[in-house]
C-alpha cells in the first residue's frame, strides 16, 4: 500500500505540474479515473491470495477505470482549452493562491483513490481456493453498475451532441428517472467491490470505501455543486427537475 500511495502521488504531481502548465485543472478528472488501473494491477502483481481472484478484481477495476478515462479524456481533450465550469469556479474562489490550492485539492484526489482502492488490497490478499458466495454477489453488482454508468454516460454524450439548446436538459434514458444516474452506479461499483472484499480477513474494514464515495458524490464535489452550476444556468427549468425527478437512486417521477 506504500508503494500504491508512491505510484499515486506521482501520477497527481505529474497532472497538477501538466495543468498549471497547460492553464487548465480539467486533467484532474482523467488522472483520477485513470489512477485506479495502475494501482489495480499493482495489487494484483504483489498480493498473495489466489491468482485467479487477483487476475479477476485487476481486469474488473482497469475495465472501469480505463473505459471512464477515455470518456472523461475525450471530454476535456473537446474542450481544451476552455476548462470544466467546476475548476473555473474554485479557480476564481482561490485567485492568487490558485496552483498552490489545486496541489492540495490534487493531493487530496489521490488520498481518496488510495483509500477507495482498500477493497481491492483486501482482496488480492484472500487466499481462499474458490470464490465466496458474497464474491459473486458483488461482482454481479460491479458488472451491473458497470453497464449502467456506461449507458449512463453515453445517453447524456448524445444528449450533448445533438441537443441545440445549451439550456436544455437532459431526460432521456436513465436521466428520466435520476438527475445523476452517473453517479448512482458509480456508488454502487464500491458497493459491489465492498461485498467482494468482505470474506477477506479484515474485509469489514472495506466498508468504508463505499461510504467515502458516497459522501463525496451526495455532499461535496459530485451532486451539490453540479446542482448549483446547473441552477445557475438554467433556472427555473432545473428546479422542476429537481422537483419531479429523483436526485440519485433512479426512480418514477413525482407527479
Amino acid at each position: 500500500m506504500i508503494i500504491a500511495a508512491l505510484i499515486l502521488t506521482t501520477l497527481f504531481l505529474f497532472t497538477w505540474w501538466l495543468s498549471v502548465k497547460r492553464d487548465n485543472y480539467s486533467f484532474v478528472d482523467v488522472t483520477w479515473s485513470l489512477a485506479f488501473a495502475p494501482v489495480a494491477t499493482w495489487y494484483a502483481l504483489s498480493g498473495s491470495g489466489w491468482q485467479p481472484r487477483r487476475v479477476a478484481i485487476a481486469v474488473l477495476v482497469s475495465a472501469w477505470s480505463l473505459r471512464l478515462g477515455s470518456y472523461l479524456w475525450a471530454r476535456v481533450a473537446s474542450h481544451h482549452p476552455k476548462e470544466d465550469v467546476r475548476y473555473a469556479v474554485l479557480r476564481q474562489k482561490w485567485q492568487a493562491n490558485a496552483p498552490r490550492a489545486f496541489l492540495w485539492f490534487f493531493l487530496a484526489q489521490a488520498a481518496l483513490v488510495w483509500l477507495l482502492m482498500l477493497p481491492v488490497y483486501l482482496i488480492s490478499q484472500q487466499t481462499a481456493i474458490s470464490f465466496h458466495i458474497l464474491e459473486w454477489i458483488g461482482l454481479s453488482i460491479w458488472a451491473l453498475a458497470l453497464i449502467g454508468e456506461g449507458i449512463s454516460d453515453k445517453q447524456l454524450a448524445t444528449f450533448k451532441k445533438t441537443s441545440t439548446d445549451s439550456k436544455a436538459i437532459c431526460q432521456t434514458g436513465l436521466w428520466y428517472y435520476s438527475r445523476h444516474p452517473n453517479y448512482f452506479f458509480q456508488s454502487l461499483l464500491w458497493w459491489g467491490l465492498f461485498l467482494m472484499a468482505l470474506p477477506s480477513a479484515w474485509g469489514w474494514t472495506a466498508i468504508i470505501a463505499p461510504l467515502a464515495m458516497l459522501h463525496f458524490l451526495l455532499n461535496v464535489t459530485g451532486i451539490p455543486l453540479t446542482e448549483k452550476l446547473s441552477l445557475d444556468k438554467r433556472g427555473d427549468a432545473f428546479r422542476e427537475y429537481q422537483r419531479t425527478t429523483s436526485a440519485f437512486v433512479p426512480w418514477f417521477k413525482k407527479k
